[in-house]
């Protein structure tokens, strides 16, 4: 993994690989295929969404927090926030 980058804001998370890929492609402007991790949080911040390319495929984790919310060391803006593999696993260990 070279980079985690986390969507600048929240994602319906009724989206998927399609819908998430479309989201990277057109406002992170980075290539769906590279080998990079794409973040993203609901309004609600008590789910996340990992999607990444591997080998063959796309591949898509979800994890939900039943009561804490997911908190990032950044605040969500306008501008794609690239995580650190430290950050990600702080923002994963919630």
């Amino acid at each position: 993994m070279k980079s985690a980058p986390l969507y600048p804001k929240p994602v319906d998370f009724r989206k998927s690989i399609d819908g998430l890929a479309a989201l990277v492609e057109l406002d992170i402007k980075v290539a769906v295929f590279d080998p990079v991790l794409f973040v993203f949080l609901n309004k609600a911040r008590n789910r996340i969404k990992v999607l990444y390319w591997e080998r063959n495929g796309f591949c898509l984790w979800l994890k939900r927090l039943e009561a804490k919310r997911f908190k990032t060391t950044h605040e969500l803006t306008y501008d794609v926030i690239v995580l650190t593999v430290q950050e990600l696993h702080w923002l994963l260990d919630t």
